[in-house]
C-alpha cells in the first residue's frame, strides 16, 4: 500500500479539476484532509526524498527571524531567490513568535487549551504569503496532537516539505506524538509537474519538479 503523501498525489490525478491561475494551470482539489500517525509519517520520509537538513535549517532560520534570501543562499536553501533581497512579512515574521510558545506551552502543559500560531496575517504588504495559515497544538493524556490549516499547498514541492516541518515543530515540544492532521484548502499539482508526478508514483526516484513562482 502506497503512503498517505502518495495517495494525495494520486487522488489529485484521478479526480482533480483544471483551473488556471498567475502561475500557469494546475490539477487540484479542494477541502482536503490528510490525517497522519507516526507510522505515517515515518513511511512518508523512508520513501520519499526529503531534503530534510535543508528544512531542519530553515526551520531554525525562521525561528530566528532571519528575512535575508543570501543567508538562506549561503545554507544551500535557494527556493527563497525569487522573492529578491528579503522574505517581507512572511515565514519568519510569523515562525519566530514559535520558540515562546513552546516554552509556554512545555511550563503549562495544560489538557484544556488548545495552543495556536497564526501565521499569514492580511493587509501587510508581503512576497510570499505563507501557505500553511495556522498550526494548533492540543495534549490529549501526555501525547501530542497538531492540527494545521492551510490555504493552499503545492502537494509536488511544498506539502512534503510542510509535513516535515510540522514534525520538527512537534519534536520541539518534546511530548509523544500522537498525530499531525492538515487540512488543506486548495491542494494542487502544476502542469509543468504532472509527468514527473506520474514517474515518481511508478518508482523513480530522480525526478526533479519545476518551481513555479
Amino acid at each position: 500500500m502506497i503512503n498517505k503523501y502518495y495517495q494525495v498525489l494520486t487522488h489529485i490525478l484521478d479526480e482533480g479539476k483544471t483551473q488556471t491561475n498567475k502561475k500557469g494551470n494546475i490539477k487540484y482539489l479542494t477541502n482536503q484532509v490528510l490525517a497522519l500517525s507516526p507510522a505515517d509519517l515515518l513511511d512518508i520520509f523512508e520513501t520519499h526524498g526529503i531534503a530534510r537538513k535543508k528544512l531542519k535549517t530553515e526551520l531554525q532560520m525562521f525561528e530566528a527571524g532571519i528575512t535575508s534570501t543570501e543567508q538562506y543562499r549561503a545554507e544551500g536553501i535557494t527556493w527563497w531567490d525569487y522573492c529578491g533581497d528579503q522574505l517581507v512579512n512572511s515565514y519568519p515574521t510569523y515562525f519566530r513568535k514559535f520558540p515562546a510558545l513552546v516554552e509556554k506551552i512545555k511550563k503549562e502543559m495544560r489538557e484544556s487549551k488548545n495552543y495556536v500560531l497564526f501565521l499569514g496575517e492580511t493587509g501587510a504588504d508581503t512576497n510570499q504569503q505563507p501557505c500553511l495559515s495556522l498550526v494548533q497544538f492540543q495534549i490529549e493524556e501526555g501525547s501530542l496532537i497538531v492540527s494545521a490549516y492551510q490555504r493552499s499547498s503545492d502537494a509536488s514541492l511544498g506539502l512534503p516539505s510542510d509535513i516535515y516541518h510540522l514534525y520538527l515543530m512537534a519534536r520541539e515540544i518534546g511530548l509523544p506524538l500522537k498525530s499531525i492532521t492538515l487540512f488543506l484548502g486548495n491542494v494542487h499539482i502544476y502542469e509543468s509537474n504532472l509527468l514527473n508526478t506520474f514517474r515518481l508514483l511508478k518508482g523513480d526516484k530522480d525526478v526533479k519538479f519545476v518551481l513555479n513562482v
